[in-house]
């Protein structure tokens, strides 16, 4: 493996070390590395949701949908677990959805009180084909990594996570 050239963050950490030297950036590196690939991934991946009238939001609540399996129904209260958002967000993303004909609230046959939000038929149409083109792109995003090094960023970014969650 060569190594790779300088980078900004090397920049960054040039400089704090001349001005700096008695403070250790070295968790500058892998963090500032994270925080700008964040923003490169993010652009590419909005642009792939873009091109299907999605946004990384609005994809978020069809994929957990349709991933959780035939009848492609959740709870509202599920649909917030699984992504971390507020009711008053979740309100409004099933909102704009709705109005869209992408999904559906439904009564919950196990909480009279209580919704379901359903896949509507369009809803999955769009999500399986808007999947399908952010999987080529993550590949395509990944494709700098051999396999061995995906797999070793992946467990140490496991590893990292963990500690948070």
């Amino acid at each position: 493996m060569t190594s790779p050239k300088p980078d900004a963050v090397d920049q960054i950490l040039s400089q704090w070390n001349r001005e700096r030297p008695d403070l250790d950036v070295s968790a500058m590196g892998p963090l500032g590395r994270l925080a700008r690939l964040r923003t490169h991934l993010s652009r590419e991946i909005d642009a792939v949701l873009s091109a299907h009238g999605l946004n990384s939001s609005t994809f978020d609540v069809l994929a957990t949908l349709r991933r959780s399996g035939a009848p492609y129904r959740l709870s509202p209260s599920d649909l917030m677990a699984t992504m971390m958002v507020t009711s008053g967000t979740m309100t409004n993303r099933i909102d704009q959805l709705e109005k869209q004909g992408l999904v559906e609230r439904l009564p919950n046959p196990d909480d009279r009180r209580g919704l379901l939000v359903a896949l509507t038929p369009k809803g999955r149409t769009l999500v399986d084909e808007a999947v399908t083109a952010h999987v080529a792109n993550q590949e395509r995003l990944m494709a700098a990594l051999t396999v061995e090094e995906r797999r070793a960023l992946d467990a140490l970014l496991r590893r990292h996570l963990s500690a948070f969650e």
